[in-house]
């Protein structure tokens, strides 16, 4: 029988969305073993003065499988 954990952890890109959620994952599968899965809780974007947007932010819930 598998046991899981899920851990939250935040990420950001310049590009959009999708380049920060990769980059959220690629860096929990660096230090975490097992990732199973992720799931997007939240999106921000930060502006500037002018209004436009120059940082994306997604809010991650990591899945992984515990070791025995």
């Amino acid at each position: 029988m598998a046991i899981s954990r899920t851990t939250e952890i935040k990420a950001s890109s310049p590009v959009s969305f999708d380049d920060a959620m990769r980059k959220g994952i690629a860096r929990a599968q660096k230090t975490l073993t097992g990732v199973r899965g992720a799931w997007i809780e939240n999106e921000e974007v930060l502006l500037d003065a002018k209004g436009n947007i120059f940082e994306y932010r997604v809010q991650l819930k990591i899945t992984f499988i515990l070791e025995d």
